[in-house]
C-alpha cells in the first residue's frame, strides 16, 4: 500500500487516533501535575509521543484480534481489517512496530519506569483485556486499569517515580472509565451481543446491575477527585471544581438510574467526556495557578491545610 493521505487515514483509524489523543492528554496532565516549578518542554513532548505511540499500537493490535469480531458488529464492521482495506499482517507489523516505537521513546530519552509502565500496560491490554471481552463481564474493570496507567506515565515521566498524586490520578481515571464504558455498551449492546462480547449491558438485559454500577462509580469520583486536593497536588479551585462536576455527572447518572432509556445512556456519555475534559483543564489551572500564600514553604495546598488544621483541633478536643 503506498503512502498517501487515503493511507495515512487507515492507519489512524486503525490506532484510534480519537482514543489514542485522549491517552497522550491524560498523559500531559499527569506530567503538568507533577512537576514543582520549571518543567522541561522536551521532556513532556517525548512523554507524550511514547506513550501515544504505544497506545495507538495497543488499538492495533486489539483490532487484529478481533478483526473476526469486529465483522459481525454493525458499529465497528467498516474498520480498516473487517472491511478488508488493510490485511491482517500489514496491521500486525504497523501496531507491533508502532508500540515498540513507543516504548523505546520512552525508554532513551524519558527514563525506565515509564517505559515499564507503557510496556505493561500494551501488554495487559492486548494479552489480557483483549481475550477477557468474550469471556467475562470483569473485563471491563482490566480495560480501565489500562486507560488509569498513562496519567501515571505522565507523572513519572516528569519525575521518575510514583508518588501518591500519581497514584490519585490512576485512581480517577479508572473510577472515570466505568461509567464511560457502560453507557456506550449500554446504547451499543445487541451490537455486543452479535460480536460474542460479554460486557456488563449484554449480561445484564434489563440494565439493573449496569445502571447500579453507573451510579456507584459517579458517587465514587467524588472523595476521589478530592483526594487530589488533600494529598496537596490541587487546591481550593479544583475542590470546589470537582465537586460541582462530580453532582452534574451523578445526576445524569440518576437519569439514566431512574429511566434505563438509550436517550439518558447517551446523556451519561457524552456528559463522562464532558466532565473529563473540564475536571483536567481544573487540575492544571489549579497547579499552574499563582499560589494562595497559605503554605507556600511547606508546599501545603489550602484545602489541605484546612483539613490539617480541623484534625488538629478535634485532636485538641
Amino acid at each position: 500500500m503506498t503512502l498517501n493521505r487515503d493511507s495515512i487515514g487507515l492507519y489512524l483509524e486503525l490506532a484510534k487516533a480519537r482514543l489514542t489523543g485522549l491517552v497522550a492528554l491524560t498523559t500531559a496532565v499527569g506530567f503538568l501535575l507533577a512537576c514543582r516549578g520549571d518543567w522541561d518542554l522536551w521532556t513532556l513532548f517525548w512523554t507524550v509521543i511514547g506513550t501515544g505511540l504505544a497506545g495507538g499500537g495497543s488499538n492495533g493490535l486489539n483490532q487484529w484480534r478481533e478483526s473476526n469480531l469486529d465483522g459481525q458488529m454493525d458499529r465497528t464492521r467498516m474498520r480498516p481489517l473487517p472491511s478488508g482495506r488493510i490485511s491482517p499482517q500489514r496491521a500486525f507489523r504497523f501496531s507491533v512496530a508502532l508500540s515498540t516505537l513507543g516504548v523505546g521513546i520512552l525508554a532513551a530519552f524519558v527514563n525506565g519506569l515509564t517505559a515499564l509502565l507503557g510496556a505493561v500496560t500494551v501488554l495487559l491490554y492486548v494479552l489480557v483485556y483483549t481475550p477477557l471481552k468474550t469471556q467475562t463481564s470483569l473485563c471491563t474493570l482490566v480495560g480501565a486499569v489500562c486507560g488509569a496507567i498513562p496519567p501515571m506515565m505522565g507523572w513519572t515521566g516528569a519525575v521518575g517515580q510514583i508518588e501518591s498524586g500519581a497514584w490519585i490520578l490512576a485512581a480517577i481515571l479508572f473510577v472515570w472509565q466505568i461509567p464511560h464504558f457502560l453507557a456506550l455498551a449500554w446504547l451499543y449492546r445487541a451490537d455486543y451481543l452479535r460480536g460474542g462480547f460479554r460486557m456488563l449491558p449484554v449480561v445484564d438485559p434489563h440494565g439493573a446491575l449496569t445502571c447500579h454500577a453507573v451510579v456507584l462509580y459517579c458517587i465514587a469520583l467524588l472523595p476521589v477527585a478530592l483526594t487530589l486536593s488533600l494529598v496537596g497536588v490541587t487546591g481550593w479551585l479544583f475542590a470546589v471544581g470537582s465537586v460541582v462536576l462530580g453532582g452534574m455527572f451523578l445526576s445524569l447518572g440518576m437519569r439514566l438510574y431512574r429511566q434505563r432509556t438509550d436517550r439518558e445512556a447517551r446523556r451519561v456519555f457524552l456528559g463522562s467526556l464532558i466532565y473529563l475534559s473540564l475536571l483536567m483543564a481544573l487540575m492544571v489551572a489549579d497547579r499552574l495557578a499563582p499560589p494562595l500564600g497559605v503554605a507556600e514553604a511547606t508546599g501545603i495546598s489550602p484545602f489541605a491545610k484546612i483539613y490539617i488544621d480541623i484534625a488538629d483541633s478535634l485532636e485538641g478536643d
